[in-house]
């Protein structure tokens, strides 16, 4: 999965994460999940950083989790308006520090009451996901639930 990861980050592959995310999607629809869930929400990628990759892996995630589930995807409902640095090399309260305000809704009324899986490649310490969804819910919606590809635990 490791090597998934980095082939999907670095080396150009947003393919492996819409593979991934289908795979992983019609194991959801099996349990049922795709029933409790208006909208699937990528963590956003600051603009800067998205130019320079090419693509958000994350949104290549959702995207295959949004085919193999049938439940929409909305790439542009969150915005990172904070080009913080890497997380790679910080420690959980630096995690916690760099993702604070970083995250700003964009569109409200696409997400008051729904139901919003939030969509990452890696959850960490889960600060990144905690933070967009937070502005989820400070901006209306009715629950919040997140998936990832992979769980580093650091």
């Amino acid at each position: 999965m490791q090597e998934l990861l980095h082939e999907l980050k670095y080396h150009n592959r947003p393919e492996i994460g819409r593979v991934l995310g289908c795979v992983y999607g019609s194991e959801l629809v099996k349990e049922g999940y795709d029933k409790q869930l208006d909208l699937l929400v990528p963590i956003p990628l600051h603009p800067w950083k998205k130019k320079r990759r090419g693509y958000n892996q994350s949104e290549a995630f959702a995207t295959g989790l949004a085919e193999a589930m049938q439940v929409p995807v909305n790439a542009a409902v969150v915005e990172r308006v904070v080009n913080n640095e890497t997380q790679t090399r910080k420690s959980r309260l630096r995690r916690w520090e760099n993702v604070s305000d970083v995250f700003v809704v964009t569109n409200q009324a696409g997400v008051v009451g729904k139901r919003v899986l939030v969509v990452d490649d890696v959850i960490t310490t889960g600060a990144t996901v905690e933070a967009c969804g937070n502005a989820l819910l400070q901006a209306g919606c009715s629950a919040i639930s997140a998936v990832s590809i992979a769980y580093s635990g650091e």
